[in-house]
Formats: structure tokens, C-alpha cells, sequence
């Protein structure tokens, strides 16, 4: 029997109603305020949707975190709102779900430490920073609370949400695969982007934004920047990224996984070298470098110092590979003279002219565009700042940068700490150590490029020194499951050793 209309808006009039008005407030944004309100109306029932869904299960919340961060900045994908809103709205999420569950099982607890600790000192300087009045504009709560929220709150909430997430090892290791998942993906979207083509949104913006930076040598080389906002971007990112997978995997007791790591490892490398990014050379050099120490290895130490030493001498002091581009563009790296590197030392030298009068910067969320042409530190909030470091200089001064240093500082050496003293599982120090070392190599990739607080450098180095500190929380379950999985690899072989035998006795 046909259900009429007027029956079922009888037997809903609830949900008639709330499509409805839906409907209304659609077509009212649509009128007044453009087709990007009427977008996000239409979303709304999704909203309500992926609620329900990270209600019920929270995991789905986080995963899905790991994957928009990762591939936000994809250059055809285009979102009506700014891309830092989608990593708050799923972090908070995340929070407040864990909060909800709060008195079933805490594990807030478990981020109360050294690395909370730095955190904190970096966000109560930032808060003071609302006062920062030094280009004599007035107090604006609205650009402070712009800039407090990219470079103090985001770190709390990544902190925050690792340390509740990463509950088991088997989220650990799912964690670890997943990225590396989503870094061969990069990999194969950089070899499409150079050997099969870029897509129309890609090619405008190389052709725009990216013609002076990624089309160099008179044409002949292009920088590729992959599912990356720029190519320094992803030539920091992975060169982090191949650090960590090369420790999991030398370190990890599982072939399988140790083979898959250090797959991995070798085509993130290769992508490292098709984005040209030679400051990527350094954050590979110096994340191996700290692995060394933390290895406690002479095993380890030996080798990887005479392999290092001889590429180390292979690009500095011979031409070997120079027919092909990208090794002379990373050779370049090497050169004193090199006139990239000399426009940042001017661009730095004009810098300190002008942060002498202001010691607290010119403040937080402070741009070119908010400061006025008749403003004496007009020049400075129009210098270009090259690199992140430079970036808080300028917005924070040399007190804030100071700080800044000494936080990240404090992260690193707890880490390297708790991998030292408190980790007894190899394949755990391996992991500890991996994400150290990888945390190094972007805060060198910061110190020379503005990628630190980049998408998805924050959420995936930051993140990982949060798992670094809650690894001895996961040891002794850890030491369950690896007990587990190496046996039933055991049990496999075995089973494949009695089949081999008993075709052999058949025959």
C-alpha cells in the first residue's frame, strides 16, 4: 500500500519538521551569504551524523583525525572554511568524548609530564603575549587568539589527545602503519605528479603561487611538493618521516614489519629527493645523529657513522650523480655561496635591525596586511620570515623565541630520558627513538623552512613525542602482544615446516 505524504509527515512531524527548517536556514545562507553557508548547512545533517559516530565509537573519531590532517592540504580539495578549524573541531571531539568517559577510564593522567610541563610554560608566554602592544595599535583579542591557537593551544591538544588515545599496542602499531600508508602514498603521488602529470588545481598553482620556488634553473627543474602544501614542506616532513621508519625497522624483532619499515624508508627518501628541498639532507643527517646516541650501540654507532661519512663526502667533495638534477640541486646545500641561502641572511640581518626596539615581537596573529604603512615595524611584518623560528622571532621576539627554544628543548631531553632509562623492550626504544630523532630533524626543518607548525608536521612529530612519553604506561602489555605475535609467526613456520615434510614423505 503507497505511504502518502500526508501520512508520513503525520507519523514524523519531528523529523518533517527539522528538514524543514534545515531547508529554510539553507536556502536563507544561500541568499545572504553565499554559496559556502549554503554548503555548510547542507552538511549539517553529516554533522549530526559523524557526532553519533565518535560517540560510539571514539576510534573512528581518531582515525579519522590521523587521515584529514594528513591529507588536508591536497591542492584539489577544497574546503569552505580554514583548514586549522577541521584538526580543532575532531580534537576536540576526541577531548570532550574522553571526558564523558572520564570516571569509566582516565587516562588523562597519564599527559601530566615533562612534555605537558614545557607546553605550558610556551602557552602561559603566549597568553601574556595578548598584551603585546608594541607597534602601538591598540590591544586586538581577535588577531592574538588567532595566533595563540596555531602555535600554544594546537600543542595542547595534541598532547592531550595522543596521550588518551594510544592505549594499546595494537593502536600503536596500527598507528605506525598507517602512517606509513599514507607516506608511500606521497610517494606515488609524487611519481604521478612527475611522470604521468599534475592535476588542474596542481598545475595553477605551480604556475601561480609556486613559479618562483618550485620552477627553477631556467625551467629545467621542478621541485615536486606531492599531497604537501609547498615542496619544503614535503622534503622536511619526509626526511622525519624516513628517520623514524629506518629505527622502527632495524629495531623492530617482528621480519615482516622490519622489512616493511625500511621499504618504506628507502621510497620516502627517493620523494625527499624529488622535492629539492636541500635543507632535507640536514634533518635526515641530524636524526640518524641523535639515533647514534640513543642507540647506546657501538654495533650501531660504527656503521651508520661510516655510511653517513662516506654520502657525507660523496656530496660535498666529489661530483658523482651530477647528471642528475635533483642530486646537484641537494649538492647545492653544501655551498657557502649559494644565493637563496644569502637572501635569508639579508632578510635576518634587516630582522634584527628592527626587533632590537621590541623584545616581546610585533605579536601574535600580527600580519603585513594589520599593520599600517606609516608604522615603523611596517618593514618588519612585511620581511619575509623563511623559516618558522624566524616566524616566532618576529611575532614573539628573542624573549619569545627563547623560550620557544627552551620548551622544545625540554621535550626533547625528557624523550630522550624516557627512552634511556625508563624503556627495557628494544623494539619500544626503537619506537621511543625513532620519534626523538624524527622530532630533531623537523626542528631543523623549521629552523631553515616555515614547516614546523605546517599540516601535518604538527599533529604527526609533536604527536609523536606524546606517544613517546606514555610508552612505558604501554610496556608491559607491549611485551604481551609482541610475546604473541612472535609465536604465532612461530607456530606458522612450524606448521609450514610439517606440510614441507610430509610432502616430502609422500613423495
Amino acid at each position: 500500500m503507497p505511504i502518502s505524504i500526508s501520512n508520513f509527515s503525520t507519523e514524523n512531524r519531528g523529523r518533517v519538521l527539522l528538514l524543514f527548517l534545515l531547508f529554510l536556514l539553507a536556502m536563507y545562507e544561500f541568499v545572504t551569504a553565499g554559496f559556502s553557508a549554503f554548503a555548510i548547512v547542507c552538511l549539517l545533517p553529516f554533522v549530526i551524523l559523524f557526532v553519533y559516530l565518535a560517540f560510539s565509537w571514539r576510534m573512528f573519531t581518531f582515525w579519522t583525525l590521523i587521515v584529514v590532517n594528513y591529507f588536508i592540504q591536497l591542492k584539489d580539495l577544497r574546503i569552505p572554511f580554514p583548514m586549522s578549524l577541521a584538526d580543532e573541531a575532531l580534537e576536540l571531539i576526541l577531548l570532550a568524548v574522553a571526558l564523558i568517559d572520564v570516571r569509566q577510564d582516565n587516562r588523562f593522567n597519564r599527559a601530566g609530564n615533562t612534555m605537558l610541563f614545557a607546553v605550558m610554560i610556551w602557552v602561559g608566554f603566549c597568553l601574556i603575549e595578548v598584551f603585546n602592544n608594541s607597534c602601538d595599535l591598540g590591544i586586538n583579542v581577535g588577531l592574538w587568539f588567532t595566533g595563540f591557537r596555531l602555535l600554544a593551544l594546537q600543542l595542547v591538544w595534541i598532547l592531550l589527545v595522543f596521550s588518551v588515545y594510544i592505549s594499546s599496542p595494537k593502536i600503536l602499531m596500527t598507528y605506525l602503519k598507517l602512517w606509513a600508508i599514507f607516506s608511500l602514498f606521497s610517494a606515488f603521488w609524487t611519481y604521478k605528479q612527475e611522470y604521468i602529470g599534475m592535476t588542474a588545481a596542481e598545475k595553477l598553482w605551480m604556475e601561480t603561487r609556486g613559479r618562483t620556488t618550485h620552477i627553477i634553473n631556467g625551467g629545467t627543474l621542478i621541485r615536486y611538493f606531492s599531497t604537501f602544501s609547498d615542496a619544503a614542506n614535503y622534503g622536511c616532513h619526509a626526511a622525519g618521516t624516513a628517520v623514524a621508519f629506518i629505527i622502527f625497522g632495524i629495531t623492530n624483532k617482528l621480519r615482516r614489519a622490519k622489512i616493511f619499515f625500511l621499504f618504506v624508508a628507502a621510497i620516502v627518501v627517493w620523494g625527499m629527493f624529488q622535492s629539492g628541498t636541500r635543507t632535507a639532507i640536514f634533518c635526515l643527517a641530524a636524526g640518524m645523529i641523535v639515533y647514534i646516541f640513543l642507540s647506546k650501540s657501538v654495533k650501531i654507532a660504527v656503521p651508520f657513522s661510516i655510511l653517513f661519512g662516506i654520502l657525507a663526502f660523496l656530496l660535498v667533495f666529489t661530483t658523482i650523480g651530477n647528471g642528475n638534477q635533483q642530486i646537484r640541486r641537494m649538492r647545492s646545500a653544501f655551498n657557502k655561496n649559494d644565493a637563496s641561502a644569502n637572501v635569508r641572511d639579508i632578510n635576518q640581518e634587516a630582522i634584527k635591525k628592527y626587533i632590537r626596539d621590541i623584545p616581546w615581537g610585533i605579536g601574535l596573529g600580527m600580519d603585513s596586511k594589520d599593520v599600517p604603512a606609516n608604522n615603523k615595524f611596517k618593514k618588519l611584518s612585511t620581511i619575509p620570515p623563511d623559516s618558522e623560528y624566524v616566524y616566532i622571532w618576529v611575532h614573539t621576539g628573542p624573549i619569545g623565541i627563547t623560550i620557544f627554544l627552551v620548551c622544545m628543548a625540554i621535550i626533547f631531553a625528557g624523550g630522550c630520558l624516557v627512552v634511556l632509562f625508563r624503556l627495557k623492550n628494544k623494539t619500544l626504544i626503537g619506537i621511543g627513538a625513532g620519534f626523538c630523532s624524527a622530532f630533531v630533524s623537523i626542528q631543523l626543518g623549521g629552523y631553515a623552512n616555515q614547516v614546523l607548525f605546517q599540516y601535518p608536521n604538527g599533529l604527526t612529530f609533536f604527536g609523536g613525542m606524546a606517544i613517546v612519553y606514555i610508552l612505558p604506561y604501554l610496556e608491559p602489555e607491549f611485551e604481551k602482544y609482541e610475546k604473541m605475535r612472535l609465536a604465532q609467526i612461530a607456530e606458522k613456520k612450524q606448521k609450514r615446516l610439517e606440510k614441507k615434510q610430509l610432502a616430502r614423505a609422500r613423495h
